[in-house]
């Protein structure tokens, strides 16, 4: 099941795609908190603006070196236990949204990973249960300021401005996230390309880790690290990034001046 976020022009709402990805069927409420019952209204997908799928009311959990290859270019060891960070929920775009890049840092790059929707609160949960906490899996880019990065230190401000974690198009539900690819493109060429099989930490590690130090609320996102690849943008560059059984979310970068003209 695919749940995606979206508006006609008036306030968000709810609905589920279908396979093709090309009609969505509105919902009533909220899925985090409400039965999934269809209100019989259906729209195509061309015709609505997709939002992010979940703006999380708590946090963002991201987690640092979590495929060796990717470590290795960024000079790093590979880490003994996940390395977490926290982003705020103010960096959330959807797709299609700008990536506003600040004129602080000299350099933006991307990074294309598979996020993790968590579905009901948990605390302390063990590996073994992890799946019972997962509303689905959705794309997320974590956008970071590398410059800033490496001068502070600790990644909040480098990883945290407005409009650095895009996620999207929607949530599947029904997906194994050992046996899946990520895939990012820039301006149309393949720049990271890597299967979720080369995790250090599978994703049911990172959420018992993330629930041992964090209660875990509805709609928290787990992004679980990306592959080998990561690279700069520049203004006016598209990034695309993919996995198969979700789909693509594609966001353009644009400077900070652009933006405000906007």
């Amino acid at each position: 099941m695919r749940i995606a976020r979206f508006t006609t022009g008036d306030d968000p709402m709810f609905g589920l795609v279908d396979g093709a990805g090309e009609k969505i069927a509105e919902i009533t409420g909220d899925p985090l908190y409400t039965k999934i019952e269809l209100t019989g209204t259906v729209h195509q997908v061309e015709d609505v603006r997709l939002l992010a799928p979940v703006i999380p009311r708590s946090k963002i959990i991201g987690i640092g070196r979590n495929y060796a290859d990717h470590a290795k270019e960024m000079g790093n060891e590979v880490p003994a236990e996940p390395l977490m960070f926290l982003i705020p929920n103010t960096a959330v775009i959807g797709p299609g949204d700008p990536v506003v890049m600040p004129e602080i840092s000299e350099r933006v790059d991307y990074e294309g990973e598979l996020a993790v929707v968590i579905g009901r609160m948990c605390k302390d949960v063990s590996p073994e249960e992890a799946k019972k906490v997962v509303l689905g899996y959705t794309i997320s880019n974590d956008v970071t300021a590398r410059d800033l990065q490496k001068s502070d230190g600790q990644w909040s401000r480098a990883k945290g401005f407005d409009t650095f974690c895009p996620l999207g198009p929607w949530i599947e539900t029904d997906l194994d996230p050992a046996d899946s690819r990520v895939t990012t493109r820039l301006d149309g060429e393949v720049v990271q390309d890597g299967p979720t099989s080369d995790m250090i930490f599978g994703v049911a590690e990172l959420i018992s880790h993330a629930s041992r130090a964090f209660t875990l609320l509805p709609g928290d996102v787990i992004l679980t690290g990306t592959p080998e690849g990561v690279g700069p943008v520049k203004a006016g560059q598209r990034v695309e990034v993919e996995v198969p059984e979700i789909g693509v979310l594609a966001n353009t970068y644009v400077a900070l001046e652009e933006s405000e003209e906007a």
